[in-house]
């Protein structure tokens, strides 16, 4: 697999690839995953891209963020003093499931940072409001883990993440590992930060070419979820927008099927770049 240098900044830990400063990848994991859950996709991308996974603010030796029940932008800000102290002043964002969210919020406050946008399994998140209760399945979250501990909870619900567990024994054991070591309390908070989430509102606010990707068989977030998300950015006048389901691939479509994302990004990548320097001439 490539060499990723573990590093931290800002109170985030993260894997680091250095390449060509001006094709940038930065990917921002799951809920239920870490830093190293692209690590199969990351193999598969332009071996002179820089490329940059981050454990979110409380998982893995990353600093939880302020509060019991954080919003979506603490996540985008810690993502914003990240990316300051490492002097990355343009990027591509790659967001997975939670991941989106943070993808999205940060191209509305940021926009000046980001070239363009990949979600892939897009989280819709609940759309909960400020003093509302977490919605009946995120609270059932919380206490599956609280009474079965992470072991038994990675063992049950990871599997659940792949179209078929039983034809990828490598995959699943990287799914189950990544879910069972993630930190109870960081994991509490990116329950309530989904909870609060509305993707397809944010996205209508959102000027960036995106990506979106979803599995054909994911049955944790279905590409319905992410298609409406596509919809949401023509609504707000984005045209170059692009949706790719994977065909054979269900919620880690970028650990189960990474040579198929990988060129998916990579051609979305060079065709957006190669547009700009086009214009720019």
């Amino acid at each position: 697999m490539s060499a990723l240098h573990k590093d931290s900044a800002s109170g985030t830990e993260f894997l680091l690839r250095r390449g060509d400063p001006t094709k940038c990848l930065v990917m921002l994991h799951g809920i239920g995953s870490n830093a190293h859950s692209f690590d199969r996709l990351v193999d598969c991308l332009p071996p002179d891209w820089t490329v940059l996974s981050w454990n979110a603010p409380g998982y893995g030796l990353s600093e939880p963020v302020a509060g019991t029940a954080p919003s979506v932008r603490d996540y985008a800000d810690r993502l914003r003093a990240l990316v300051r102290e490492l002097d990355i002043r343009r990027l591509s964002l790659v967001g997975h499931s939670l991941g989106t969210l943070i993808a999205g919020e940060f191209a509305y406050l940021f926009p000046e940072l980001v070239s363009e946008l990949v979600l892939i399994s897009c989280a819709q998140g609940y759309g909960m409001k400020p003093g509302e209760p977490l919605p009946d399945k995120a609270a059932a979250r919380l206490h599956a883990l609280d009474e079965m501990g992470s072991q038994a909870f990675a063992q049950q619900r990871a599997p659940r993440l792949l179209f078929d567990p039983e034809a990828q024994p490598e995959v699943r054991a990287e799914a189950v590992a990544a879910m069972a070591a993630i930190n109870p309390g960081g994991y509490a908070q990116a329950v309530h930060m989904l909870a609060a989430g509305n993707l397809s509102h944010r996205m209508r606010a959102v000027q960036a070419p995106c990506l979106v990707m979803v599995g054909s068989q994911d049955r944790i977030t279905p590409p319905q979820q992410s298609r409406l998300v596509v919809e949401a950015l023509e609504a707000g006048g984005i045209t170059t927008s692009c949706y790719r389901e994977i065909a054979g691939a269900g919620h880690l479509a970028h650990q189960e099927k990474p040579k198929l994302v990988a060129a998916e990004i990579r051609d979305f990548v060079r065709f957006r770049h190669s547009a700009f320097e086009e214009v720019q001439r």
